[in-house]
């Protein structure tokens, strides 16, 4: 029998969405097939430190949202950039404790969506689940991602970028352009952290210096009536497009608590009832976003339906959320992909773009 592949999954960081990294690491965790693959947990904790224990699943302390905390963290780690290592060395001995054949990468936000951590698995010659650098960066952006749509033809909300203050900024001008209701984001965090909803001139400047709290760069967006569709994507240069699901939030936007914390925040209807050319049309313009954005492995595309039939792409996730609610991994469950065969099959395309980058000529 072949010795099994050493998948380091890597949770945590120094995002806001550490929490919910630490919950997606846990049911990546517990689907993973050990008879194929051996887990190597990696906890970042809030610091930037990389810590790694034997017992693995002890890093993960805790099923709630509110409380789950990486533990056990008595030895601090670093991953080799020698590219035929593939090692993680003990930050006390200096000695290889384990070595790497793939990172999954569970690091929901910055510091891990955005391309930092392709970049470093890249340095370090180790096959990296998902997205590459471009197509992390790309995604993680909200600016850049819809300037990038836009050019390409593909539907996006108008919007406005404010960097830096809100000092200076026109709110009548802004209205004048993109209306009244208006979503303020920062630009580069996921997970709905940070944004808010405004209607009049005061809730639209708090809403501004408290993204500008999380993110130097803030988009407002007109308000897109229309329902909230999501199909994930799963693939390579050739992707496939899961049933699309539809998100009924209880009250207000589908909110950071409606995603993660309250189970009945928000109605999950998978299939969403759409007409067989709807379906076909999401799922194809789904398969589109995820080529012209460069991506890789996996992504979740989120758009709105409005009543004329149109869709409107509101943004893409290349580190979807993977706890037991959410889409990413339900999607594809009710598409006939379960989540232990999902994650494999998400290692497996990460080997076979790795394996094609390194074939090509570097002289």
């Amino acid at each position: 029998m072949s010795e099994k592949k050493r998948i380091a999954i890597v949770f945590g960081g120094r995002s806001t969405e550490h929490q919910i990294s630490l919950l997606s690491a846990q049911n990546v965790y517990k689907s993973l097939d050990k008879d194929k693959y051996e887990p190597i947990l990696i906890g970042i904790d809030k610091k930037g430190l990389w810590h790694y224990n034997e017992a693995s699943e002890h890093l993960l302390a805790s099923d709630d949202p509110e409380t789950i905390n990486i533990d056990h963290i008595s030895n601090p780690i670093l991953l080799s950039q020698n590219n035929e290592d593939k090692a993680i060395i003990s930050k006390q001995t200096n000695q290889t404790i384990a070595q790497v054949d793939v990172i999954f990468p569970v690091l929901h936000g910055l510091y891990g969506e955005d391309g930092s951590i392709q970049g470093l698995a890249k340095l370090a010659n180790i096959p990296c689940v998902g997205c590459g650098i471009l197509g992390s960066a790309v995604g993680m952006d909200k600016d850049i991602m819809k300037r990038v749509l836009r050019d390409a033809g593909i539907h996006v909300a108008k919007w406005v970028t404010v960097r830096n203050s809100s000092q200076g900024v026109n709110y009548q001008e802004i209205v004048n352009e993109l209306g009244h209701e208006l979503f303020i984001k920062p630009a580069n965090l996921g997970s709905s952290v940070g944004v808010s909803f405004s209607k009049d001139e005061q809730s639209f400047f708090e809403g501004l210096d408290e993204a500008l709290r999380y993110d130097p760069k803030v988009i407002i967006e007109e308000k897109i009536v229309g329902r909230e569709i999501e199909c994930a994507v799963l693939g390579n240069a050739t992707p496939d497009a899961s049933i699309p699901g539809e998100i009924v939030p209880k009250q207000g936007f589908y909110s950071y608590e409606n995603k993660y914390l309250d189970e009945h925040g928000a109605e999950l209807m998978i299939p969403a009832p759409l007409s067989e050319a709807q379906v076909e049309k999401i799922q194809a313009l789904s398969k589109e976003v995820f080529i012209v954005l460069e991506c890789r492995g996996m992504a979740r595309v989120d758009m709105f339906l409005t009543d004329n039939n149109e869709m409107v792409i509101n943004e893409i996730n290349t580190i979807p959320g993977f706890t037991n609610i959410s889409m990413y991994p339900k999607l594809w469950e009710i598409s006939g992909l379960s989540q232990q065969d999902l994650i494999t099959r998400l290692i497996e395309l990460a080997e076979q773009d790795h394996n094609l980058q390194n074939n090509l000529r570097l002289t």
